[in-house]
């Protein structure tokens, strides 16, 4: 029996967290180098809704050396069972504690859901501060829209992607298998994330406010600054739509998500280039997919 099992017949919509979706990806947990657990910090019904998500899913799971299984944020009535029975939060294809993964890859759709974030690392035993972690711990990554302004959230991530993470993702995969067969420490992993296009790691800059407090500038830290890499930070674009992976396999929930329909990416980024869109200038340039694909 399965440890949160007795759980669910007193939480709303147990059907969150049973796990054996139509399409899911269950891989031996033996046999894989590297796991790595995609976590989107609200409810399963908004987490399922999310494309990007699935789309890592699916690129991470087509790899025989990876295994990706995913996380969202509990409700309240489960978080409260999970505290007081003393219990982790698992990911749902084999209900592993989350501080059992290699790498924890965060979605950032929006700030409303960051205090989740911190939430679901204290309900996972994992110090939420990025500089009490070191190489026995998860290494907590951080993409999506929000990486627009990860400053807020900065001190608890080890590094954050910048931009489109088709390509992205794998690269840092390769460099975390390449670092763990060395067997470095935690700073030999900073370094060599570093030389990955798009990545951002916070601990290598250090904000500089004015006198009334306001943030002016971030600027390398200590050491870094004579390191060409670590001076600017570029964000990740795929430049061809029609050459990149696409989502064709992907779990279907079993109760009615927020958007509960099929989604299919005929585009990424908008002529219009209106100044509130978040979404319209973070995915700029436009790239059309075309019909053919």
């Amino acid at each position: 029996m399965r440890e949160q099992e007795h759980i669910w017949p007193f939480v709303s919509r147990p059907a969150r967290y049973i796990n054996h979706e139509v399409g899911a990806v269950h891989k031996d947990w033996g046999g894989v180098r590297t796991k790595v657990a995609l976590i989107f910090p609200d409810t399963y019904e908004l987490g399922m809704s999310h494309l990007g998500l699935r789309l890592l899913y699916q690129i991470l799971n087509n790899r025989e050396d990876i295994l990706a299984e995913r996380a969202y944020a509990p409700w309240m009535d489960m978080e409260a069972k999970l505290r007081r029975f003393g219990l982790p939060l698992t990911s749902l294809e084999t209900e592993r504690p989350l501080g059992e993964f290699d790498i924890l890859g965060f979605t950032l759709p929006y700030e409303l859901c960051y205090t989740n974030i911190l939430n679901i690392l204290d309900l996972s035993g994992i110090p939420l501060w990025a500089e009490e972690r070191d190489e026995r711990h998860p290494l907590i990554i951080g993409g999506g829209v929000g990486v627009a302004n990860p400053e807020p959230v900065a001190d608890f991530f080890d590094l954050f992607l910048l931009g489109d993470g088709e390509e992205a993702i794998l690269e840092i995969v390769r460099v975390y298998q390449e670092w763990k067969a060395g067997g470095g420490d935690k700073q030999s992993l900073y370094q060599a994330m570093s030389l990955v296009g798009g990545v951002y790691i916070p601990s290598f800059f250090e904000p500089k406010y004015d006198t009334s407090g306001i943030l002016r500038e971030i600027v390398p830290s200590e050491g870094t600054e004579a390191k060409s890499e670590f001076t600017s930070i570029k964000r990740r674009v795929v430049p061809d739509l029609n050459s990149a992976p696409y989502a064709v396999s992907f779990p279907v929930p079993y109760l009615e998500i927020t958007h509960d329909r099929i989604i299919t990416e005929i585009a990424r980024g908008c002529t219009r280039g209106c100044r509130f869109c978040q979404a319209g200038i973070f995915y700029r340039p436009v790239r059309e997919r075309s019909p053919d694909y």
